[in-house]
């Protein structure tokens, strides 16, 4: 069985079968992101906007209409009964660079807390400017590295604290 949430509204899956009633249902893969699907005789075009494998989260777009659905299985209910839906979660010490570079922004001080996806600085690599972003909701313990340094791949770059 799988827990399907679109825009905060629950429902319980199981093949066909959605919240006890057995759905007709046709889907046609068109590619990668694109899906035809006939759902008791009436016609929906879907195309996936995004998917985090990570949260099990997606915007799927359909007949021009965007939802939010997230998707827990049997395995993600039963920890999250127990108290441990976070468990899975892994705590994240510190930010490495993906590449050598040079950094040519720093837009963070230390003690200063960022949100997932914030901008914590820029790492020049191969005449390309990359920002390199919050992969959490954090707190910046320490920087390691200073304006125009260079950096080689998987040097820590910058600490995260409690």
């Amino acid at each position: 069985m799988i827990q399907a949430t679109v825009n905060g509204k629950q429902f319980a899956v199981e093949g066909n079968n959605v919240n006890g009633e057995n759905l007709a249902l046709d889907l046609q893969q068109i590619n990668e992101r694109d899906a035809h699907v006939l759902l008791n005789h009436q016609s929906y075009n879907t195309t996936l906007i995004s998917y985090n494998a990570e949260e099990k989260k997606a915007i799927v777009r359909v007949n021009g209409n965007d939802y939010e659905v997230a998707l827990k299985n049997n395995t993600d209910l039963l920890l999250e009964k127990l108290g441990m839906g976070n468990v899975a979660a892994k705590k994240i010490n510190n930010l490495k660079a993906p590449m050598p570079g040079l950094i040519v922004s720093i837009n963070v001080a230390e003690g200063q807390e960022v949100k997932k996806g914030d901008a914590i600085l820029v790492l020049e690599a191969m005449k390309m400017e990359n920002v390199i972003k919050a992969p959490a909701d954090v707190t910046i313990k320490k920087i390691n590295v200073a304006l125009k340094q260079a950096v080689e791949k998987s040097e820590v770059l910058v600490e995260f604290g409690v």
